[in-house]
């Protein structure tokens, strides 16, 4: 019997390159699977497949939405919420012209969600399917997550009432008390908690959810999904998933990996701050004296902040005139030890012998990144649950600290183990397809 399952990661590049590797992960893992991501176009983009991946499996396929009339002042969650339409009708046709093989069934098997897009679980319930979540940050959040929900809910805490305050709580998932103050904004903001409270919501609605981690980097988070009075769905981390396709034949990556290869070993230091990290001139300006004063090697992706604040507004961009913003001669006075970037490969950056330090925005798939190649980091984070996970680097997981190059050796060994067959993440990988198999609704095509 085949199995067809549909992802429906939210859009962007990056999570969209998530959500492939996770569906590569699971086509490898069984010839039984096949897997159609529907992919809902940008919002502030007007082509819908541009510089997304394509697929070089014969099981794994893309499907575009049609780009519609874009409204930038849309929230992020009214413009998923208006995508609906077209998701049901692209899974009405996939339930009716799906490809099939000859003498060989294949079921719809479920739908799997973008956390980001947890609204979509109506379309699943409409097609009476089983809904999944794949959860592309870390298990230890998603407890944060579930457990303020849990407070709000059934003891009434409303940890917006924590805002700027210098209290610690338990939190199930961490084996340390956690400060108010590493909340992310969107759960001490009077406006934004009750969508968070909605998602964590439905999220124990689903079947089962995919995390981006392992047992060996998460053991607190795991044991306590483990136990069924957390009362949450299966958790199966089966991560580190990692995409290491990059631009880097390109003209600049090209440029940037051959300026690291002439670099010493573990001499530079690289500050990248995400898709949608940036900074105004007045940091920028701060940033380039350090760096000067401190005399060490650098490769640094700098550009402007995003206008992104709670999922609205638009991505950074780059800064169109170095010279106008950074300490004035500085980029001649670092020219021998120092590069400016705009856009940056980073997994190939990452992987280069020149780098010897991370500077980071902390989002998850940068954390995992740093820990797969062995690289320390230092910890700048900047919105979303990117405070939660700098105190989980530095607090939880001793990553970003004064032993942290030992430690993350360390951590590099076990990740790489995760993966191999007998790991835990391969594990992860069988019980959810084993579970899905078990969850198949009556409905054939």
């Amino acid at each position: 019997m085949e199995i067809e399952l549909v992802f429906i990661p939210s859009p962007g590049i990056g999570h969209i390159q998530s959500t492939t590797s996770m569906a590569k992960l699971l086509v490898a893992s069984d010839d039984r699977i096949f897997i159609t991501l529907i992919i809902i176009p940008s919002q502030f983009s007007s082509d819908a497949s541009s510089s997304y991946p394509k697929s070089e499996l014969d099981r794994l396929r893309y499907f575009h939405l049609p780009v519609g009339d874009q409204t930038t002042q849309q929230t992020f969650i009214s413009y998923i919420e208006s995508q609906k339409p077209h998701v049901r009708a692209a899974v009405l046709e996939l339930t009716k012209n799906v490809p099939k093989r000859s003498g060989s069934r294949r079921r719809l098997a479920g739908i799997v969600l973008d956390i980001f897009c947890m609204s979509m679980i109506d379309v699943a319930e409409e097609f009476n399917l089983p809904a999944y979540t794949f959860y592309t940050s870390n298990a230890s959040f998603l407890g944060l997550l579930f457990h303020v929900q849990s407070l709000y809910d059934n003891n009434k805490l409303d940890v917006s009432e924590l805002k700027n305050s210098d209290a610690e709580f338990d939190v199930p998932t961490l084996t340390r008390l956690f400060p108010a103050r590493c909340l992310p904004s969107v759960m001490i903001s009077k406006e934004w908690l009750p969508s968070v409270l909605a998602r964590a919501r439905t999220l124990r609605e689903t079947k089962g959810i995919l995390v981006n981690s392992s047992g060996e980097m998460e053991p607190q988070a795991l044991k306590f999904f483990s136990d069924m009075k957390s009362n949450t769905p299966p958790v199966y981390a089966v991560g580190p998933i990692l995409d290491f396709k990059t631009d880097d034949g390109d003209e600049k990556g090209t440029e940037i990996l051959r300026w690291l290869d002439e670099q010493p070993s573990r001499s530079v230091l690289f500050l990248c701050f995400g898709s949608m990290g940036g900074f105004g001139e007045k940091q920028v300006r701060e940033i380039a004296v350090a760096l000067e004063r401190s005399g060490y090697r650098f490769l640094w992706s700098l550009r402007r902040p995003s206008h992104l604040r709670h999922m609205n507004g638009s991505p950074p961009e780059e800064f169109k005139n170095l010279e106008e913003i950074l300490p004035e001669g500085f980029l001649d006075r670092t020219a021998k030890i120092g590069k400016i970037i705009g856009w940056a490969p980073q997994t190939a950056v990452l992987e280069s012998h020149a780098i010897g330090g991370f500077v980071t925005h902390c989002g998850w798939n940068s954390i995992l990144e740093s820990v797969w190649f062995g690289v320390p980091t230092a910890v700048w984070p900047i919105f979303a649950e990117q405070q939660f996970n700098a105190f989980q680097m530095v607090e939880e997981l001793g990553l970003a600290d004064s032993e942290m190059r030992k430690r993350v050796k360390e951590m590099k060994d076990k990740l790489r183990t995760a993966l191999l067959d007998g790991g835990s993440s391969k594990a992860a990988v069988k019980m959810f397809v084993k579970d899905v198999v078990e969850n198949i609704p009556n409905n054939v095509f």
